[in-house]
């Protein structure tokens, strides 16, 4: 609850700042993630270095903080390797369709007991 009220009251002083976006990175390992905002994907083989640099020009970067505990959209392995083998003129219309598809991991916490016991 006070953290609430606290994030409120920053809210209404306007003492939110923008992050800026972290220095650009190598490319990362395979099974990496790279995020934008609130969308994330998984580094696949094949990205090869020249739309490594294409996605950091669009905002892409690997995540700063770990472990990071923000909430990403995930975007579709199928969506990621459709983008790995387009053609460069073609990466920004997939990029959309690839965030127009992305989509919260559904959790594997639950509070249903486990068989046998009470809550």
């Amino acid at each position: 609850m006070m953290i609430s009220l606290r994030n409120r009251v920053r809210d209404f002083m306007r003492a939110r700042k923008e992050r800026a976006l972290p220095r650009r990175s190598p490319k990362p390992s395979i099974g990496a993630h790279v995020v934008a905002g609130d969308i994330r994907m998984t580094v696949q083989a094949g990205m090869s270095d020249d739309l490594w640099r294409w996605l950091l020009e669009q905002g892409w970067r690997e995540p700063a903080y770990r472990p990071d505990r923000r909430r990403y959209r995930e975007v579709p392995s199928t969506w990621v390797t459709r983008l790995i083998d387009a053609p460069p003129e073609a990466r920004a219309r997939i990029l959309v369709g690839a965030i127009e598809n992305a989509a919260f991991r559904v959790s594997m916490r639950s509070n249903i007991a486990a068989p046998g016991k009470r809550s």
